[in-house]
């Protein structure tokens, strides 16, 4: 069976899960690339490099390697026009427009969704706050408006959905009525130590922009003062460093050895934000380290709470987003530390590992070629 396979951008800056994801479905099964962009068959230090890839109009526009964003009204346009009529199956990895691509009744389309496109649905109103007011918010608010209509009209053609968690399953059915089967997305848990040691210091690992909540983390940790690491750069970082107390400190951005180094001696990791899946929270738990995070997403699915699993718990819950719910966390984890065991952490981890996900998307591809 010949098959494509189709993404939304491939560049150095973007190498986070749904990039993971399309790795591994490479090293699964023989296939040809696509995407709007790609500045990674160029790149010397990728595993694409001098890949023959497929691209779009949008690759010869300006900054498209670090803004492609800025071409948001154009993605529907630009992904439509490749052709894939040559393929017996269509394989798209899409948190955008990438389960957009035109299809025939005689071709299989399977789309591993990471999300339904956030800038229409999630992402909507961060979107209308920066636009601001006047005339340049209507355009943003008609824009917005069109991308959710196409995102669901191009939802039908997809044969089968398979969904990077429950949560975003859910989120599936809610936008486009469509059921998914979840598979959840590679963690390569085995470039990550496992520490059994600990040192007295709580973790964070993320970009600072907005959405993530580091700013949560930060009044919390104000209050608490308990000493915490922030790992990550973005937009957000003079802010928070500057409204930050002395017990909190920021690393920036480092290199992965650094990052693992911290990352498996910390005594807990925390984060704040609703994520589809969290892979950082996985790559936590496969250094021992346990977790506190929010429990709604990703992490409702991969931490196992203390509270609820007290042979076995890898972490503690909050419920709401806020300050005074994460500070409760904090106390919670506090009171019941001992319990905790890092073997127990690694374990769960590995239930989300590279060698998890390659059985589990070969199967489900074999199932549907039948």
């Amino acid at each position: 069976m010949k098959t494509a396979l189709v993404h939304e951008w491939l560049t150095p800056y973007a190498t986070g899960g749904a990039e993971l994801v399309v790795k591994e479905i490479l090293n699964i099964i023989s296939a040809d690339l696509y995407a709007l962009i790609d500045f990674e068959s160029t790149n010397p230090n990728s595993y694409l490099y001098k890949r023959k890839i497929g691209t779009t109009f949008l690759q010869h526009l300006p900054s498209s390697a670090r803004h492609i964003q800025q071409y948001l009204p154009f993605f529907p346009l630009a992904i439509e026009q490749l052709d894939l009529t040559g393929y017996d199956v269509i394989i798209s990895s899409s948190h955008a427009v990438a389960k957009g691509v035109i299809t025939t009744p005689y071709q299989v389309h399977i789309c591993y969704c990471h999300s339904p496109m956030r800038y229409a649905w999630d992402l909507t109103f961060d979107y209308l706050r920066d636009s601001g007011k006047g005339f340049k918010s209507f355009v943003a608010r008609y824009i917005l408006h069109q991308l959710r209509q196409w995102d669901v009209i191009s939802s039908h053609r997809v044969d089968y959905f398979i969904a990077n968690s429950h949560h975003i399953a859910k989120r599936i059915g809610r936008c486009y009525g469509r059921e998914a089967t979840v598979i959840y997305p590679p963690v390569a848990v085995d470039d990550f130590p496992l520490q059994v040691e600990k040192e007295d210091f709580y973790i964070t690992v993320c970009r600072l922009v907005s959405y993530k909540k580091v700013s949560l983390l930060v009044e919390a940790f104000n209050e608490l003062g308990k000493p915490l690491l922030i790992i990550g750069d973005g937009g957000e970082y003079n802010s928070l460093k500057s409204m930050a107390k002395s017990n909190i400190t920021f690393l920036g951005r480092v290199d992965f050895a650094t990052m693992k180094y911290y990352l498996a001696k910390a005594r807990c990791f925390v984060y704040g934000a609703l994520e589809d899946f969290g892979i950082a929270i996985v790559e936590a738990q496969a250094c021992g380290t346990p977790v506190i995070a929010y429990a709604v997403g990703g992490a409702g699915e991969t931490v196992l709470d203390i509270r609820e699993y007290p042979k076995n718990g890898t972490g503690v819950l909050f419920k709401e987003q806020n300050k005074e719910s994460l500070m409760e966390a904090v106390k919670i984890f506090e009171e019941k530390k001992s319990l905790f065991n890092p073997y127990q952490c690694r374990l769960n981890a590995e239930k989300y590992s590279v060698k998890v996900f390659q059985e589990q998307f070969s199967q489900f591809y074999q199932s549907v070629l039948r």
